[in-house]
Protein backbone atom coordinates (compact mmCIF):
# COMPACT_ATOMS: atom_id res chain seq x y z
CA UNK A 1 0.00 0.00 0.00
CA UNK A 2 2.88 2.38 0.78
CA UNK A 3 4.37 1.80 -2.67
CA UNK A 4 1.04 2.61 -4.29
CA UNK A 5 0.78 5.88 -2.31
CA UNK A 6 4.33 6.84 -3.33
CA UNK A 7 3.51 6.08 -6.98
CA UNK A 8 0.40 8.31 -6.90
CA UNK A 9 2.36 11.06 -5.20
CA UNK A 10 5.11 10.86 -7.83
CA UNK A 11 2.59 10.93 -10.68
CA UNK A 12 0.82 13.88 -9.08
CA UNK A 13 4.10 15.81 -9.00
CA UNK A 14 4.81 15.07 -12.66
CA UNK A 15 1.39 16.07 -13.95
CA UNK A 16 1.57 19.79 -12.98
CA UNK A 17 4.98 20.04 -14.61
CA UNK A 18 3.55 18.86 -17.91
CA UNK A 19 0.56 21.21 -17.68
CA UNK A 20 2.72 24.31 -17.68
CA UNK A 21 4.00 23.94 -21.23
CA UNK A 22 2.68 26.69 -23.50
CA UNK A 23 2.25 27.03 -27.25
CA UNK A 24 1.44 29.85 -29.69
CA UNK A 25 0.52 30.40 -33.34
CA UNK A 26 1.57 33.53 -35.25
CA UNK A 27 0.29 34.42 -38.72
CA UNK A 28 0.80 36.88 -41.55
CA UNK A 29 -2.61 36.96 -43.19
CA UNK A 30 -2.57 40.19 -45.15
CA UNK A 31 -5.89 40.61 -46.91
CA UNK A 32 -6.00 38.74 -50.20
CA UNK A 33 -3.19 36.32 -49.43
CA UNK A 34 -4.05 32.82 -50.56
CA UNK A 35 -1.98 30.92 -48.06
CA UNK A 36 -1.03 32.92 -44.99
CA UNK A 37 2.45 32.50 -43.62
CA UNK A 38 2.47 31.11 -40.11
CA UNK A 39 4.75 29.88 -37.38
CA UNK A 40 4.05 27.94 -34.24
CA UNK A 41 5.77 26.96 -31.03
CA UNK A 42 4.89 24.25 -28.54
CA UNK A 43 6.46 23.10 -25.31
CA UNK A 44 7.68 26.53 -24.23
CA UNK A 45 8.07 27.49 -20.57
CA UNK A 46 5.77 30.55 -20.69
CA UNK A 47 3.50 32.61 -22.92
CA UNK A 48 6.18 35.15 -23.88
CA UNK A 49 8.64 32.46 -24.99
CA UNK A 50 5.96 30.71 -27.04
CA UNK A 51 4.86 33.94 -28.72
CA UNK A 52 8.45 34.98 -29.45
CA UNK A 53 9.31 31.65 -31.09
CA UNK A 54 6.06 31.54 -33.11
CA UNK A 55 6.76 35.06 -34.42
CA UNK A 56 10.35 34.11 -35.25
CA UNK A 57 9.21 31.14 -37.36
CA UNK A 58 6.42 33.15 -39.01
CA UNK A 59 8.83 35.93 -40.01
CA UNK A 60 10.88 33.42 -42.00
CA UNK A 61 8.02 33.47 -44.56
CA UNK A 62 5.99 36.61 -43.85
CA UNK A 63 6.54 40.30 -43.14
CA UNK A 64 3.48 41.28 -41.09
CA UNK A 65 3.30 38.48 -38.53
CA UNK A 66 1.26 38.76 -35.37
CA UNK A 67 0.36 36.30 -32.64
CA UNK A 68 -3.10 34.89 -33.30
CA UNK A 69 -3.45 32.65 -30.26
CA UNK A 70 -1.52 31.19 -27.36
CA UNK A 71 -2.60 28.03 -25.56
CA UNK A 72 -1.79 25.57 -22.82
CA UNK A 73 -3.26 22.50 -24.53
CA UNK A 74 -4.33 22.96 -28.17
CA UNK A 75 -4.67 25.94 -30.51
CA UNK A 76 -5.89 26.45 -34.08
CA UNK A 77 -6.14 29.16 -36.74
CA UNK A 78 -8.51 29.26 -39.73
CA UNK A 79 -8.88 31.86 -42.47
CA UNK A 80 -10.40 32.83 -45.80
CA UNK A 81 -9.53 35.77 -48.05
CA UNK A 82 -11.38 38.24 -45.79
CA UNK A 83 -12.00 36.51 -42.47
CA UNK A 84 -10.05 34.68 -39.81
CA UNK A 85 -10.67 32.88 -36.57
CA UNK A 86 -8.67 31.27 -33.82
CA UNK A 87 -9.51 28.82 -31.11
CA UNK A 88 -8.05 26.90 -28.23
CA UNK A 89 -9.25 24.02 -26.14
CA UNK A 90 -8.51 20.76 -24.42
CA UNK A 91 -8.39 18.82 -27.72
CA UNK A 92 -7.44 19.56 -31.31
CA UNK A 93 -11.07 19.02 -32.34
CA UNK A 94 -12.28 21.67 -29.86
CA UNK A 95 -9.61 24.17 -30.94
CA UNK A 96 -10.38 23.59 -34.62
CA UNK A 97 -14.14 23.91 -34.10
CA UNK A 98 -13.62 27.21 -32.25
CA UNK A 99 -11.32 28.58 -34.96
CA UNK A 100 -13.81 27.75 -37.71
CA UNK A 101 -16.71 29.14 -35.66
CA UNK A 102 -14.90 32.44 -35.03
CA UNK A 103 -14.01 32.66 -38.70
CA UNK A 104 -17.72 32.56 -39.45
CA UNK A 105 -17.45 29.69 -41.93
CA UNK A 106 -17.01 32.16 -44.81
CA UNK A 107 -15.21 29.57 -46.93
CA UNK A 108 -12.69 29.36 -44.12
CA UNK A 109 -10.09 26.64 -44.11
CA UNK A 110 -8.01 25.41 -41.25
CA UNK A 111 -4.48 26.78 -41.63
CA UNK A 112 -2.81 25.23 -38.60
CA UNK A 113 -3.73 23.32 -35.45
CA UNK A 114 -1.25 22.14 -32.80
CA UNK A 115 -1.36 20.54 -29.37
CA UNK A 116 1.11 20.29 -26.51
Amino acid sequence: MKRLAVLFLALGCLNPCIAFAVGAIAVDDQRGDRDPAYGFAIGERNRQAAERKALQYCREHGQHCKVAVWFETCGAYASSRKFYGYGYGSTMAKATTEALRHCGRHECKLVVAKCE
